[in-house]
């Protein structure tokens, strides 16, 4: 069994086993460390009626603690990732500083660039899974192979966790 296959059964596993949006995506974490070894792994929710995003998971709480929001903003990251469906990838600060206000905290964190990978269900964006490491990381072959390994745990992963903060039907709302 090649180490992807044995990261992706152990990650079908903790799944198979989570029993909140936490341990959700905690498995996609350890998952995309065991394949990729990221610096920064945060996944935000998206609320389109209130126009917020959620940090649903952080692998850095001290810096991005898991409650935070922010507003939606309709920039050319949004146009990318909303509007066309796609990854965003900015392999330079001076890059994720166009279109993130935190760039100046990424950059305290020996992060340079950084990759999002949107997650949709019925063309709705339910959450982004982000990942950050050193400048120039998100190679075009690594994005490739990121996407290749990556897009449906994580999608599997946010459905887990919106299932899992849903009320079980007869408990109270």
């Amino acid at each position: 069994m090649t180490d992807s296959a044995k990261a992706h059964d152990d990650f079908a596993v903790a799944l198979g086993d989570a029993k909140s949006a936490e341990a959700a995506f905690l498995a996609l974490y350890h998952l995309t460390q065991v394949l990729f070894g990221v610096r920064l792994f945060t996944v935000m929710t998206v609320d389109m009626e209130e126009g917020l995003a959620r940090r649903a998971f952080t692998s850095d709480p001290e810096s991005y603690p898991g409650s935070g929001t922010k507003p939606i903003e309709r920039n050319s990251w949004f146009e990318i990732v909303h509007d066309r469906g796609e990854v965003f990838v900015a392999n330079t600060l001076e890059d994720i500083a166009g279109v993130f206000a935190d760039h100046e905290l990424i950059g305290s964190l020996g992060c340079g660039s950084v990759m999002n990978l949107p997650v949709f269900d019925d063309g709705a964006l339910l959450a982004t899974v982000n990942l950050l490491d050193r400048e120039g990381y998100f190679t075009p072959d690594r994005v490739q192979r990121i996407l290749a390994e990556l897009s449906a745990p994580s999608f599997q992963a946010v459905r887990i966790a919106r299932d899992t903060a849903k009320p079980v039907q007869g408990e109270p709302t």
